[in-house]
């Protein structure tokens, strides 16, 4: 902007920010002079002064050495999402250690979609969405985890469609819709839909189902029915309860996870939980 002699001069929220990132660049232009605080003709703290009451210093400075600043302010960048990077991992590592500890208790319905003993050791609830492709990734991890775990782990999918995914809800739809038909058909169809994602419509959904002998006239019409609807509705709600906002998210035994995490993460989670029960009893 300009000022009363029509000179150029700074706003308000640029002198803030100026200011912001004096005291960096007092930093780096003391270390790039090689000399420490102390040992310089002028301290770091009068430095800063300085900056702060002729903010234009640093647009000239960055303006003469912008290759050097881009380095600096880069690193600092990295250096800062490396931090916050850190600081959501262990605040999830303290979420996760005192979900161990007390276990969220979702809800099994006499209508959930379910396969594996209903006696398991360990109970996987998936909260997904059949057009996130993140879901369909993570399709493998839980096939990986069924065929380490046997008999001792039972898998029960649950409907989470977002909202910016278009397909699905309607494929969720279908799918519940084909459970009131038959369960087994309708685990069939939950994994045509992820590997054909691609394909996702009612003309796919129409062709799959008549394919897996289906009532197909039947299952178009209790798709848009409430009961439907509602299972879904209550299944989105569940994992909005346990803060599963995107998708995948999990429950293994009722510990939350949080997005397509690879196999050993989820082992590692199990053999945490093993390791709590075992204290626990003893």
């Amino acid at each position: 902007m300009l000022d009363r002699d029509g000179q150029d001069s700074l706003t308000l929220e640029e002198t803030t920010n100026v200011k912001k990132i004096s005291a960096l660049l007092a930093g780096v232009i003391l270390s790039a002079s090689g000399l420490s605080a102390a040992a310089a003709s002028i301290s770091k703290k009068d430095l800063k002064a300085v900056l702060d009451k002729n903010p234009e210093i640093v647009f000239d400075l960055i303006r003469d050495h912008p290759k050097e600043f881009m380095e600096v302010f880069q690193k600092a960048y990295q250096q800062e999402m490396m931090r916050q990077q850190q600081e959501r991992e262990e605040e999830q590592k303290q979420k996760t250690a005192e979900a161990i500890k007390n276990p969220y208790k979702p809800v099994i319905h006499s209508w959930s979609l379910t396969e594996g003993n209903p006696d398991a050791k360990y109970t996987l609830i998936e909260y997904s969405d059949f057009q996130c492709p993140y879901c369909s990734r993570a399709e493998q991890t839980v096939d990986a985890l069924r065929a380490k775990y046997g008999n001792d782990l039972r898998l029960v999918y649950k409907n989470n469609p977002l909202p910016m995914h278009p397909n699905a809800m309607p494929a969720a739809e279908w799918f519940y819709a084909a459970a009131l038909q038959n369960k087994k058909k309708a685990w069939k169809l939950h994994d045509e839909f992820f590997k054909h994602q691609s394909e996702l419509g009612e003309d796919f959904y129409k062709k799959t189902a008549k394919a897996l002998g289906l009532d197909v006239a039947k299952l178009a019409k209790d798709a848009r029915s409430s009961k439907v609807k509602d299972r879904i509705a209550q299944d989105q709600a569940e994992a909005k309860k346990f803060g599963l906002m995107g998708t995948p998210g999990f429950l293994i035994n009722g510990v939350p996870v949080a997005g397509a995490y690879p196999l050993p993460y989820f082992v590692d989670l199990i053999n945490k939980i093993d390791a709590t029960r075992a204290g626990n009893k003893s």
